[in-house]
């Protein structure tokens, strides 16, 4: 099975050397987990897209440091694909950015959050059953983000929530499947991410949090992975 990677944001250029582009992250341990998964890469953020949504089979969209609500010009073709892709019954998976932009195309609302910058590992309350962790009610995985859905699309249900993020997980049947948080992200990736951005972005005591709960923290990245993986397989 094919399965196009919609490229919305890239690996910040210092960190090139030692991890892979946030596309590749998905390749690599979704076909370590899947082998019969195949992957193309499209850059959308330069245009690039696919000739049709047939092109692939199913679609994931990446993280990114662009705002889903913004108005340029590869956000609203990508926001017309996502449209193309559901009304064909395709599989899609959205990450972070892709999360936003798979409800914001769907007729929701995405902006920027009071509550501030969503960093470090967070828990998510699990409200409908998660295949690969039977049974869970509370999950722990990396958050990276400050822009929230704010209303859901009304075909979406959701399946992850918490206190600092209500819609932090959509489901749509055996179709859609979308994650506010980072699956991908590693512990060691994440403390990178806090490095970077501590007092240029993050707050002092915003990343201090961050590097507490890393370090203090257990995820189940793993075990959702392995959640997408079974997803985008036929």
């Amino acid at each position: 099975m094919k399965i196009g990677i919609l490229a919305a944001g890239i690996t910040p250029d210092v960190l090139q050397a030692n991890y892979p582009t946030y596309a590749e992250m998905f390749a690599q341990q979704l076909t370590d987990i899947e082998s019969r998964l195949e992957f193309e890469i499209y850059d959308v953020r330069l245009d690039e897209f696919p000739q049709s949504t047939t092109a692939c089979d199913g679609w994931l969209i990446t993280g990114s440091k662009c705002n889903s609500y913004d108005d340029d010009p590869w956000i609203l073709r990508l926001c017309e694909f996502i449209r193309e892709v559901d009304n064909n019954q395709q599989v899609l998976v959205g990450i972070c950015f892709g999360h936003q932009i798979i409800a914001r195309a769907l007729g929701g609302t995405v902006t920027k959050s009071t509550a501030g910058w969503g960093v470090g590992v967070h828990h998510y309350q699990v409200t409908s059953e998660i295949p690969t962790l039977p049974g869970a009610t509370d999950i722990a995985f990396c958050a990276f983000h400050q822009d929230q859905v704010i209303d859901k699309p009304a075909k979406l249900d959701v399946f992850l929530t918490s206190d600092f993020c209500e819609f932090a997980g959509f489901i749509y049947k055996d179709r859609i499947l979308t994650f506010q948080g980072h699956p991908e992200f590693s512990k060691e990736y994440e403390s990178e991410l806090v490095e970077l951005y501590d007092g240029v972005t993050l707050t002092p005591d915003v990343a201090n949090k961050a590097r507490h709960t890393i370090k203090e923290e257990s995820i189940q990245n793993k075990q959702l992975m392995s959640w997408i993986a079974q997803f985008l397989k036929p």
